[in-house]
């Protein structure tokens, strides 16, 4: 038996999965995040290591012989986020998330201080990465950071508290900006642009290999046997890429999750950071991930769903299982900001074209079509870095709604594959490091894709109503420096 934990923004999932790659039990546990102040995202540590012991405890209750079988967990988590310790290793401040927007001066200090990001990294400084961060705490709260002692990303955070050991993977880590991507090695010319060594950083390691062990009483808690294994792990999209085995350059997918993503494995770095396509390590040794990234996404149909006052489910019912025509409505989805291809933390969203024949299904079908149109703009930018995406497959919370997969696979003009629980690809696909962690299989072997239950096809005639509207939903982006 493997443990997979995936620690979200919006939840934390467990999944308990058997030796023929079958989920036996899962569980989560919701999360909340506060905004102190316009554009400041930030979490509680305590209430992710609250959230992942529920759902643990749950699974005692209800699956405690499996449970005790367990051999290895791996760990995914919501990347980026600032989680600084003191020297009693407790956190002295909420963590600060990928989302937040505070920082975009900090990017540029960054960047003047440290010429070499960009190569060395693959990626341009934005604010959702974790190195402004820093600078911004040692700006605005040094007393914070000279305090600070160690500085976790939120799922090491996690570990720490799991094992009593701070190591984290390269995936994870190279959503920092203190990675060297091609060595994926801490980089220690990026750690001095920020205040800091090695010394604050934790252990490196692959997401496959084995990186510690469970507490021995934690172990006791849940009625386990012996002391699981913990693997390195990997940040939420390399670890949902894991799930549906796309391991090797030739394969792409989207996420949709409370953010989104178009993500290629590539086995060389493809960078295109003036396009802010991000270059990430994957959890597979020797492979990265190019990827678009868009700041929100399933969080724009649970916003809509917040203001009519009613659940998504409902909302989305009405609409069936494909477009007719483009909604005469467009939205843009920067409800936090946005990333690929703009770069803008202070750019919102917006609602064109209303009237009083607007209706509520259109105004739905519209924040669907925003969110694939800037999936679009991932697509191009990924292209200008040699990335040409001919299919796609869908993980996250999204890929459960058939009308969007469908909005998705005409506005790309690509097929759109769904899988049977995909919107729990990334626990899975932790569960999976887990497993590799403690057997030492072959990757492939264990790294299978799984069986697509649907694909969805583009038509050409929605194909080409959704190509002749791109161009003027991009128009409605005005930045707001």
């Amino acid at each position: 038996m493997y443990l997979g934990i995936d620690l979200g923004t919006s939840a934390v999932k467990t999944v308990l999965v058997d030796d023929a790659q079958r989920v036996v039990a899962s569980e989560s546990r919701p999360l909340a995040t506060a905004s102190p102040q316009s554009g400041y995202s930030e979490q509680d540590p305590a209430q992710w290591i609250d959230a992942t012991f529920a759902t643990l405890d749950a699974l005692k209750a209800t699956h405690a012989g499996a449970l005790a079988l367990v051999k290895g967990i791996g760990l995914s988590g919501q990347m980026h986020g600032a989680t600084l310790l003191d020297a009693s290793l407790k956190p002295l401040r909420p963590c600060i998330l990928w989302n937040d927007g505070r920082s975009a001066a900090e990017c540029r200090i960054l960047e003047q201080r440290w010429p070499a990001l960009r190569a060395t990294t693959g990626n341009k400084a934005m604010p959702g990465f974790t190195a402004p961060k820093l600078l911004w705490i040692a700006t605005h709260e040094p007393a914070i950071f000279a305090a600070a002692k160690l500085v976790l990303l939120p799922k090491a955070y996690l570990r720490l508290v799991l094992s009593g050991e701070a190591i984290e993977d390269v995936s994870d880590a190279s959503g920092t900006l203190w990675l060297d991507a091609a060595r994926r090695d801490w980089s220690d010319a990026a750690l001095a642009a920020t205040g800091l060594s090695r010394n604050h950083m934790p252990r490196l390691v692959e997401g496959c290999a084995p990186a510690t062990t469970l507490r021995s009483e934690l172990a006791r808690r849940w009625g386990m046997t012996g002391q699981p294994v913990i693997a390195g792990g990997a940040g939420d999209n390399p670890a949902g890429a894991v799930g549906i085995g796309a391991i090797r350059p030739g394969t792409a997918f989207l996420s949709l999750g409370t953010s989104g993503a178009l993500m290629a494995p590539t086995n060389r770095i493809a960078a295109n950071p003036d396009r802010i396509v991000h270059t990430f390590c994957h959890a597979i040794p020797d492979i990265w991930i190019q990827a678009g990234a868009i700041l929100s996404a399933a969080s724009c149909l649970a916003w809509i769903a917040r203001l009519f006052g009613v659940a998504e489910a409902e909302l989305l019912a009405p609409l069936g299982l494909r477009p007719q025509a483009p909604s005469p409505v467009s939205f843009l989805p920067y409800l936090a900001g946005e990333r690929t291809p703009h770069d803008d933390p202070l750019v919102r969203g917006m609602l064109d074209g209303l009237s009083h024949g607007t209706d509520r299904g259109m105004i739905v079908q519209a924040v669907l079509e925003g969110v694939a149109f800037a999936l679009a703009d991932c697509r191009d930018a990924l292209a200008d870095a040699g990335i040409a995406i001919t299919e796609a497959d869908a993980i996250g919370g999204g890929s459960r709604s058939r009308f969007w997969l469908s909005v998705l696979a005409n506005v790309l003009n690509i097929p759109i594959h769904r899988f049977a629980g995909g919107e729990a690809g990334a626990a899975f696909g932790a569960a999976r490091l887990g497993r590799l962690a403690v057997t030492g299989e072959a990757i492939a072997a264990v790294c299978t894709r799984p069986q697509r239950i649907e694909t969805f096809e583009p038509d050409a005639r929605l194909t080409e109503a959704y190509a002749e509207r791109l161009p003027a939903w991009r128009e409605l982006y005005r930045p707001r420096h």
